[in-house]
């Protein structure tokens, strides 16, 4: 009894577990049911640079969201590339430098496009056409850039400004005073602490439009070359390039560009 009673025990057992093995198989694969396929990676947002201090090309509005007509431009771009993008505040003098260690992916911040900038990144096709333009007090005898020869004068550091008015007066000459940004420059223009400042003609424009009392004129001169704004990737990334000069071509095929332009400021793109 005692043998036939552990054989019955042992049998019932046995019975058990491959019953829970059976079980246990059901569970892990049911017979005519395929396996869910793995989610789609989500596309990384890719990081815009851009110095929020040049108006009306990046700015920041009052609820601290970058802003601008390049803002614009590369929002438009990006959707008809297909891409993600979210714009991150970068100071003008680490800017370049963010580029090429990979914390920003591209960079739009009104960059004119020179041979000199080409050797460390590259750029799209340009995007928007400007010249210097010299900003001094209503009073000033000054008509051409030659005439700040003698002059104290502002520029934004880093910039094209800096540039042209270094070779004019001399790139370590104490008489050019460099600041963060051209409204900076500026105001110290309306302050007494230069006699002239040289930038960008779009920033240059807008600041004296919005500060009319300022007591301001603006200075051009033939001598100044056309410059051309580019949108900038690290050297060597032909895929993103080639993604955003697709769609800077888009949008200006189907006028996109043009309402752009002309919302921040007021004609036709040039």
């Amino acid at each position: 009894m005692l043998i036939d009673r552990r054989i019955t025990l042992i049998a019932a057992a046995l019975a058990t577990g491959l019953a829970l093995a059976g079980c246990g198989k059901q569970e892990a694969a049911a017979p005519g049911v395929a396996s869910a396929p793995p989610a789609p990676a989500a596309a990384r947002v890719l990081v815009v640079g851009t110095d929020a201090a040049y108006a009306p090309f990046e700015s920041q509005n009052e609820k601290g969201e970058v802003v601008g007509f390049d803002i614009d431009v590369v929002k438009a771009v990006a959707q008809k590339a297909g891409i993600e993008v979210k714009f991150v505040n970068t100071p003008w003098e680490g800017i370049f430098n963010s580029l090429d260690q990979g914390d920003r992916d591209l960079l739009v911040s009104s960059i004119t496009i020179t041979d000199e900038r080409r050797q460390t990144m590259d750029f799209s096709q340009p995007y928007f056409e400007a010249r210097q333009l010299i900003a001094v007090k209503s009073d000033s005898p000054v008509a051409k850039f030659d005439d700040i020869k003698s002059l104290k004068v502002g520029v934004q550091n880093g910039t094209t400004g800096d540039e042209v008015v270094g070779k004019l007066l001399g790139k370590s000459s104490t008489a050019i005073k460099r600041f963060e940004s051209t409204p900076l420059a500026l105001k110290e223009l309306e302050a007494g602490g230069v006699q002239a400042v040289v930038a960008d003609n779009g920033v240059v424009a807008h600041y004296l439009a919005n500060n009319a009392g300022g007591g301001f004129k603006t200075v051009s001169d033939a001598g100044f070359p056309a410059e051309q704004y580019g949108i900038a990737v690290k050297k060597g990334n032909a895929e993103l390039l080639a993604k955003i000069d697709k769609g800077l071509a888009d949008i200006k095929a189907d006028g996109t560009y043009a309402k752009i332009y002309a919302s921040h400021f007021g004609t036709e793109a040039k």
